[in-house]
C-alpha cells in the first residue's frame, strides 16, 4: 500500500512513523507549499485542517483516490462531500476519532442510551477534555457520541460540556443521572498512537470499497 499523507503535523508524522514500521510506503507528504499531489498512491490519509479539506477533497474526487479523513470541524460540508463522493464512486472513511477504543466506546454509549430511553428519571450528559490547542469545541467525538445516543432512541436533552487545558490527548465521559444514582462511562486516550493505528487500519480496509463509511463500519 502506498499512502499519500495530507497534513504533516503531529498526527501526520505519527502516521508516517507507524506506517513505515509496518512496511507501508509513503508516496508523498502534503503540507502547506510542499508535496506532490500527482504522486501515485493507493489511499490518502488526511489530518490537515477543515479549511484545507475544502481544497483537498475535490482532488480526491478527481483522482478517485480513496481517503481516510481525520480532520474535524467541517460538519457543515458533509452533505456536499458525500454527494460528490457518491457521484465519483469514491471510497471514504471519515471519523472525528480513529481510536479503536474510542469507537468501541461509541458502540457502548449507543447501547447504554438504548437501555436508558425508557427510564425518564435519568438525564444524560457528555463531557470531553482535550489539549489547549485543540480548535473545535465540543469535539467531533462528543458530537458523534451524542448522535449515536440519539439514534439509539434517547430522545431527551443531552448536555455537552468541554475542557481545553494542558496536553490532554482526549477524554470523553457519558453520564446518566437520576435522583438516586449516577452512571458514568469514560474513555481516556493516553497518547495519539491509537488514532494513528486506527487510521492505518481504515486505510487498508477502504481499498476496493465505494461509499461513505465511519470507523464503526471498519470495526464491525
Amino acid at each position: 500500500m502506498k499512502l499519500l499523507l495530507v497534513g504533516y503535523g503531529k498526527m501526520g508524522q505519527l502516521v508516517e512513523q507507524m506506517a513505515l514500521a509496518q512496511g507501508i510506503e509513503i508516496a508523498s507528504r502534503m503540507d502547506v507549499g510542499t508535496g506532490d499531489w500527482s504522486a501515485p498512491a493507493d489511499v490518502a490519509i488526511d489530518f490537515s485542517t477543515a479549511e484545507a479539506l475544502t481544497d483537498n477533497f475535490p482532488r480526491y474526487v478527481q483522482r478517485k483516490l480513496p481517503v481516510v479523513i481525520g480532520t474535524t470541524g467541517w460538519a457543515d460540508l458533509l452533505p456536499l462531500f458525500r454527494q460528490e463522493a457518491e457521484r465519483a464512486g469514491l471510497g471514504v472513511v471519515a471519523s472525528a476519532n480513529f481510536s479503536i477504543g474510542a469507537n468501541l466506546f461509541e458502540m457502548m454509549a449507543s447501547n447504554a442510551a438504548r437501555l436508558m430511553r425508557q427510564h425518564s428519571n435519568y438525564g444524560a450528559w457528555i463531557h470531553e477534555a482535550h489539549h489547549a490547542t485543540k480548535r473545535d469545541a465540543p469535539s467531533g467525538t462528543a458530537l458523534l457520541l451524542r448522535d449515536a445516543m440519539t439514534r439509539a432512541g434517547y430522545d431527551r436533552p443531552i448536555d455537552i460540556s468541554s475542557t481545553r487545558a494542558g496536553a490532554i490527548p482526549g477524554m470523553h465521559t457519558i453520564g446518566f443521572d437520576s435522583p438516586s444514582d449516577t452512571i458514568e462511562l469514560t474513555h481516556t486516550a493516553r497518547d495519539r498512537r491509537g488514532f494513528a493505528s486506527g487510521a492505518l487500519l481504515a486505510a487498508q480496509w477502504i481499498q476496493g470499497r465505494r461509499g461513505w463509511f465511519s470507523m464503526v463500519d471498519v470495526l464491525q
